[in-house]
């Protein structure tokens, strides 16, 4: 969903997109069986194509959680990247049951000076939690690579799968970077994912996220990709 832009504008991106990501996950069985890999893969490559955008790295870490299933993938307009971000986070609820991260939402902004903003992406979100501030890369840098804190499988205690993400900055055509993010209340970081190719930045992102289990224990948002563009 792209906020700041016309109602007409928004629809008809809307219409578009729709169309191609059904499209992207018809013809992706195997054997009879759906073959996930291959309509994630179809579906990313349909979306990114209706939104106009060259995908040159999907970016990926290793301790997500395992629960739940992944989104559709969301994209910045043509020309936008990711300069900003917050996050829906569940407080600690005590004796109750916690859910910590649910949700990413990024700030798109076009070129790298440009004070025109072109609105916020959100893959999916889950139902508990409020929205953090929001958090920006230094002037003229965007996001080129991601780590994600997420608490460990606690047994028969009280699981909350991923509970904050931290994005690394960098100027679309290189040079230094810098951190934003704080951390979460349970779990270590990972490790950073790869970084985005220099003359691309983050520009799209999908989500793994786990419906809501009413008397199970719920963990709401477990993993997440980000994809980097270079147009």
């Amino acid at each position: 969903m792209f906020s700041g832009l016309s109602n007409i504008s928004i629809i008809i991106w809307s219409i578009w997109i729709l169309i191609f990501c059904i499209i992207g996950g018809v013809y992706c069985t195997k054997n009879g069986q759906t073959n996930v890999d291959a309509q994630i893969t179809s579906k990313v490559a349909a979306c990114a194509m209706a939104a106009e955008r060259v995908v040159t790295k999907v970016l990926s870490v290793t301790n997500g959680g395992p629960h739940g299933t992944w989104s559709g993938p969301e994209f910045c307009a043509i020309g936008y990247y990711a300069t900003g971000y917050s996050l829906k986070i569940e407080e600690k609820q005590g004796k109750g049951d916690d859910t910590a991260l649910n949700a990413i939402r990024l700030k798109c902004r076009k070129g790298n000076n440009s004070p025109i903003t072109g609105g916020t992406i959100l893959a999916q979100d889950g139902i508990w939690g409020r929205w953090s501030r929001e958090m920006d890369c230094d002037s003229g840098k965007q996001f080129v690579s991601f780590r994600l804190q997420v608490e460990e499988n606690q047994g028969r205690g009280d699981d909350t799968a991923a509970n904050y993400v931290s994005f690394m900055c960098r100027s679309f055509n290189g040079g230094g970077t810098h951190i934003i993010g704080t951390r979460g209340f349970w779990g270590p970081f990972g490790a950073w994912s790869q970084t985005c190719p220099l003359g691309s930045a983050i520009c799209g992102l999908e989500v793994q996220i786990e419906p809501n289990q009413h008397r199970g224990d719920d963990t709401a948002l477990n993993n997440a990709k980000f994809y980097c563009c270079s147009q």
